[in-house]
């Protein structure tokens, strides 16, 4: 009898993150070996960023880097990318980022945006197992998407597909980084979300605060919440009249709150989507937690769809170290 031996051919997935980096690995029998991640400061340089990668995939691998390279490292990081069969957008930083991990790693690397890669993956092993058109919403410290259309992760023309965050909201709201103003990233963004829970007279400096105030019933955050929920609801509602999609995934750091911002979403979407119940697309919370970037990052070096038990294990974001945890788990720390 033969049989693949499960610790060659490994494929790396990476996210470079705003403030971290997550590494995913799997082996040659597609079997997930497992995932971690590091949190870093925002200023942090390519360089350590890249040192960091391959420290967490050398912990994972189990000292396996350093005998043999990877076959391949798939890589999200924020910013729209082209697809790398038709002239791809690539900017310098994407262009240092793939030097600096083929001299790290000896290995070729494919970069693609951090949503759309996490969009992938949901499809693949997460809240949208099984389905061929799929919408992605993260709200983080940005607010950005993808799209999987017919089965196959859309780009767009100049890698810009699923830029939803920068969708106007508010027509005469605030200044946006993009140049516009009134974008959903301005009041869907864990600053906005933030900033108007305290003009609302809340006291939350960061998210866990948020949430914390969110379970005690504070009437403001479920106000500024149920205000926020209504933005994106009818965002998803316009894309989901261009594109239709049987399943729409929210993820991100605000997904915490659970209810209070899902109902608003989900209200918002049911009185707008025309065609009744059949008509409306299904609105679920992510699965894939942290690990999602990562995931979609390996899922685009190799074809899909895989065997359905080769689901990675459930994300476990925000353990305090790697050392000791298990390689199936999701640490960051």
């Amino acid at each position: 009898m033969l049989s693949l031996n499960p610790g060659t051919g490994l494929l790396l997935g990476i996210e470079f993150a705003r403030r971290a980096v997550r590494v995913a690995t799997m082996d040659a029998s597609r079997e997930i070996v497992g995932g971690v991640g590091e949190a870093h400061g925002p200023d942090t340089p390519w360089q350590a960023r890249v040192d960091i990668a391959w420290r967490l995939a050398d912990t994972l691998a189990s000292g396996a880097l350093r005998s043999g390279a990877p076959i391949g490292i798939g890589v999200g990081v924020v910013g729209p990318v082209g697809a790398p069969d038709r002239n791809p957008l690539r900017t310098s930083r994407h262009s240092t980022v793939s030097e600096l991990l083929r001299e790290r790693f000896g290995a070729r690397v494919a970069i693609d945006n951090n949503t759309r890669l996490a969009a992938l993956a949901e499809t693949i092993w997460g809240a949208a197992a099984g389905e061929q058109d799929v919408l992605y919403l993260r709200l983080s410290h940005g607010v950005g998407g993808g799209l999987v259309v017919a089965g196959a992760l859309h780009r767009g023309a100049h890698g810009r597909s699923g830029e939803f965050g920068h969708i106007t909201v508010e027509p005469d709201g605030a200044p946006c980084e993009c140049g516009g103003a009134g974008c959903l990233e301005t009041v869907a963004s864990i600053g906005a979300v933030l900033d108007a829970y305290r003009a609302a007279g809340g006291t939350a400096a960061d998210v866990p605060e948020l949430m914390a105030a969110v379970r005690s019933g504070d009437r403001e955050a479920h106000a500024v919440l149920d205000r926020v929920g209504a933005h994106i609801g009818r965002m998803l509602d316009a894309v989901s009249q261009a594109v239709a999609p049987r399943v729409i995934v929210v993820g991100g750091e605000l997904v915490d709150a659970g209810p209070a911002l899902m109902r608003s979403i989900e209200r918002t979407l049911n009185t707008r989507v025309t065609g009744g119940a059949d008509g409306r697309p299904a609105v679920r919370p992510a699965r894939l937690g942290d690990s999602g970037t990562a995931l979609g990052a390996i899922a685009q070096l190799v074809p899909w769809p895989p065997d359905a038990s080769h689901r990675p294990a459930a994300a476990t974001p925000n353990a305090k170290n790697v050392e000791g945890t298990r390689s199936t788990g999701w640490p960051l720390h």
